[in-house]
């Protein structure tokens, strides 16, 4: 049984409250209040007050859970960022999802624009999808051998990707990454005629929580102010290369070091785990261009940015073409999914059919390639990117002139489905820009969102999402409650 909105419950409960006073009066022979009952008016006018002004949303369920959690599991969750440290207050546990919306234990509703971090571009519990999975399951969930679907998923993606010639599927983004750098290196030493180790990353770029890329990485580690992590081997992050996103000349000067011991150069095309930072113009170009002429693969973690970017990533959007591609999110339909890829002479190398060893027990899993073709399936229909354009800018339209109305010193970034709003007044380009902004305002921000109804991710330094099946009416509410937010939190 699905749980009943308080909310809505409250409000039933005044109408209720309403009806059977004017009954009342009306068996007592009496004419309507508002004529001559002034005194009974005023009394009753009181009481649906306090009832209106006391429909705030009820989280105890959620907070039982939470202390639940927080003794098996650490922080209570299973990802870090879940955990609403940066924001204050305990996270909500969800019950269900449907359309643009999710509804957690305390029967509480929200507009989702968190959308599982990314995936759902076309919304929770899509009824395609949902009957594709339950069709896939009923034949078995995995098999530990190749199905099909693997190499019908494949087909899609190279032609989305082009320059995924060949591809591997993993279980996550972090899988994928991982898996392409040391592809990358392992081309190298069987090619190049030299083992190189090192790697290029930029700071507040998130690649996923293998040990040589959490060097001030994004995402949870820049949420918690979690600048390096301990764990990780010196002589491991040693081999890690970070500079400043959006600044060609510190790569060009790192690769005129030490050119000829870097393997690969790593870079989300657009920044997506410190909020929604583009490239500036010729930035990627000029990645590029250093790359090739060094010698250097190339890779573009698109695990975000891949089906949301444009229906090709980023690299179709800006025409950049990457040595090598790593995918994840919108290709699983919502269930675990990573895949990575590039030229047959790069991706030859990998076992069995090279000696650069990667596996996975759940690889290729039948339910999250299913869930995968029928989301690339519909996002292929004829105008849905029109319609992702429409919303996404029908939505930006609102907020920027929210924050101007309510005279909010905010930034605001869009490419394709995703966005950020940023509490500051200067231009946001890269990490230490991005850490201008008022993370405390936006704690504020997004407890008020939060109680209004609005679900966005509890971190300054975390993109939004659209989705398809966004309404219009979802977006005018949901820039009255960022207008009232911005109000309130200043």
């Amino acid at each position: 049984m699905k749980p009943i909105n308080t909310v809505t419950l409250k409000l039933t409960f005044i109408i209720y409250y309403c009806q059977c006073n004017f009954f009342i009066m009306g068996l007592r022979g009496r004419v309507p209040l508002w004529e001559f009952e002034g005194e009974t008016l005023k009394i009753d006018f009181f009481i649906i007050n306090m009832l209106y002004f006391s429909v705030s949303r009820i989280f105890n369920k959620s907070q039982e859970l939470f202390r639940q959690a927080s003794c098996l599991i650490p922080g209570g969750v299973n990802s870090p960022v879940r955990a609403f440290k940066a924001v204050g207050g305990k996270p909500l546990f969800i019950d269900h999802g449907k359309g643009s919306r999710i509804y957690d234990v305390d029967g509480n509703d929200y507009i989702d624009y968190v959308l599982s971090w990314g995936p759902l571009i076309i919304g929770h519990a899509h009824p395609e999808v949902i009957e594709v999975i339950k069709k896939t399951a009923e034949l078995g969930t995995s098999f530990g051998a190749p199905t099909e679907l693997e190499i019908r998923l494949a087909q899609e993606i190279k032609k989305a990707y082009p320059s995924m010639a060949m591809v591997r599927a993993v279980n996550s983004g972090t899988e994928a990454t991982m898996s392409a750098l040391r592809a990358a290196r392992g081309f190298h030493s069987l090619h190049g005629g030299q083992k190189r180790d090192k790697i290029i990353k930029f700071e507040g770029c998130y690649h996923g929580h293998a040990d040589g890329l959490l060097s001030k990485a994004g995402s949870g580690l820049a949420t918690l102010g979690i600048p390096d992590c301990p764990g990780v081997p010196q002589s491991y992050a040693s081999e890690t290369i970070t500079v400043p996103y959006n600044d060609i000349s510190a790569v060009e000067a790192v690769i005129k070091q030490d050119g000829k011991d870097i393997a690969a150069v790593i870079v989300e095309p657009i920044a997506g785990n410190m909020g929604c930072v583009p490239p500036k113009a010729g930035f990627l170009e000029g990645l590029r261009r250093i790359t090739k002429q060094h010698g250097i693969i190339l890779i573009f973690d698109e695990v975000m940015t891949g089906f949301r970017a444009a229906y090709g990533g980023a690299q179709e959007l800006y025409g950049i073409v990457p040595d090598m591609t790593c995918l994840g999110k919108v290709i699983g339909g919502g269930l675990p999914v990573g895949v990575y890829g590039g030229s047959i002479e790069i991706m030859s190398n990998i076992a069995p059919q090279g000696s650069v060893y990667q596996a996975g027990t759940l690889s290729g899993n039948p339910l999250a390639m299913a869930a995968g073709l029928k989301t690339l399936e519909i996002l292929n229909r004829a105008g849905t990117y029109d319609l992702l354009e429409n919303r996404s800018k029908m939505l930006e339209d609102g907020l920027k002139d929210a924050a101007i109305r309510a005279g909010a010193k905010t930034k605001f970034y869009r490419v394709g489905t995703m966005f950020c709003s940023y509490f500051t007044d200067h231009e946001v380009s890269d990490w230490e820009s991005v850490k201008t902004c008022d993370t405390k305002r936006f704690g504020r921000y997004f407890s008020l969102l939060l109680e209004n109804g609005i679900n966005i991710a509890p971190s300054q330094f975390e993109a939004g999402f659209m989705s398809t099946v966004h309404s219009e009416r979802d977006i005018e509410d949901t820039v009255k409650a960022c207008y009232e937010a911005l109000i309130k939190s200043s």
